[in-house]
């Protein structure tokens, strides 16, 4: 960790969001994305909401960006950002896949600490040991499938979200977290020598922000990177 902190902590002293809005840019190896880009629902409100996140960090304020704007729906917010999020993961991780490999990375680890083992309640119930690629194809696979039920993320306009849907919300950004807890981890070197350091500091950093805004992650699941989450939220 203290390899780690020292390392990004340049990256994260002030609030803008520059290097997010230039994600998307990184050059020919960052084309190699993980999968497809999801989009927010069309001719939703997800996409005027999309459109207002485009804004807000293009001013340059991460902490003004993640805030809910006046006006609008909890639940669509946190959706059109749920979609947001999952992007840039998955361009992030797109990058290391020639190098997260199952005989580099065996498990799916955030340092000695920490191992995540994989369970999605329904195809395979009872949390089983995978490479780290084998774990995120596994939660990237599962969170596609929850952004494309219409009855968890709705695409018509004014339709209900359900019950369930914060939770549902929660558990996508807590696995998410594992990704970032990984790459800082195992991969942060490989990131550095890619000269992708400050793009990864700021998504990490807009994404903990969020997380912390509306309370989508509980304290216990963030001690892997806990001394950085502490050092962005200025706790």
């Amino acid at each position: 960790m203290v390899m780690i902190n020292s390392q990004i902590s340049i990256g994260l002293v002030s609030d803008t969001a520059s290097d997010t809005m230039s994600l998307f840019g990184l050059g020919s190896r960052n084309q190699k994305t993980f999968r497809p880009k999801k989009s927010a629902p069309s001719g939703t409100k997800g996409a005027q909401l999309q459109r207002h996140i485009d804004a807000t960090l293009g001013s340059g304020n991460l902490r003004e960006a993640v805030r809910l704007p006046p006006g609008e729906d909890m639940n669509e917010w946190l959706a059109v950002n749920t979609v947001d999020f999952f992007n840039q993961v998955n361009i992030l991780y797109g990058t290391l896949t020639e190098f997260c490999t199952p005989s580099n990375c065996p498990t799916m680890s955030a340092g000695p600490k920490y191992e995540y083992r994989w369970a999605d309640g329904v195809t395979i119930k009872k949390p089983i040991e995978v490479s780290a690629p084998k774990y995120v194809e596994y939660l990237m696979d599962w969170i596609e499938v929850q952004l494309d039920d219409e009855s968890i993320f709705p695409q018509r306009l004014g339709a209900a979200f359900p019950p369930n849907f914060r939770d549902v919300v929660r558990t996508i950004f807590k696995r998410l977290f594992r990704v970032y807890a990984h790459i800082y981890h195992t991969h942060f070197q490989k990131i550095v020598s890619l000269k992708e350091e400050a793009h990864l500091n700021t998504c990490f950093k807009h994404f903990v922000l969020f997380t912390w805004e509306f309370h989508l992650i509980d304290r216990g699941e963030l001690a892997p990177l806990y001394d950085l989450v502490e050092s962005i939220l200025q706790l």
